[in-house]
């Protein structure tokens, strides 16, 4: 008679286990899919309205007693906004001398680090074995697994 063996068991040994160094490599890859996704200017930052359009909206009896629109300081935020990255080239320009962004450092925190559940964000005291993923509850595990373990990476 054969004896039973636990579903589990046989599961983990067929799992892949990545090592801290392929975990590091895997997650600034990550990061850096991120950036390459977040990061995009305003397509319709450039785009200036034709006075000719007409204004459908409008009829001739309020057009007589209007006032010149003025524009707020809300569409100029708008209009002239930059990125992070302009944003710290300009203060490097104008303020080279410390202390400015370039300069600024902070000491290691002395308290321990704190850890994230990957799925959730709440404080999470478990880690997936094969990823290292942090994660907090059995649900999160799921979604963690069924979305996010070893899935598209490079």
């Amino acid at each position: 008679m054969a004896a039973r063996e636990s579903g589990r068991i046989k599961d983990a040994n067929q799992k892949r286990v990545l090592d801290e160094a392929a975990r590091k490599r895997r997650a600034r890859k990550a990061v850096e899919a991120l950036e390459r996704d977040n990061f995009h200017d305003d397509p319709h930052a450039d785009l200036v309205m034709s006075k000719k359009v007409p204004k459908f909206q409008e009829t001739l009896e309020s057009q007589r007693g209007r006032k010149k629109k003025t524009k707020g300081a809300d569409y100029y935020k708008q209009r002239f906004r930059k990125n992070f990255a302009q944003l710290v080239e300009e203060d490097r320009g104008h303020n080279p001398n410390p202390p400015n962004y370039w300069s600024a450092q902070a000491p290691p925190s002395k308290r321990p680090e704190r850890h994230f559940c990957a799925v959730c964000g709440f404080p999470s005291n478990y880690t997936c074995i094969p990823c290292g993923a942090r994660y907090c509850s059995v649900r999160c595990l799921g979604t963690h697994l069924d979305t996010r373990c070893l899935k598209w990476t490079a």
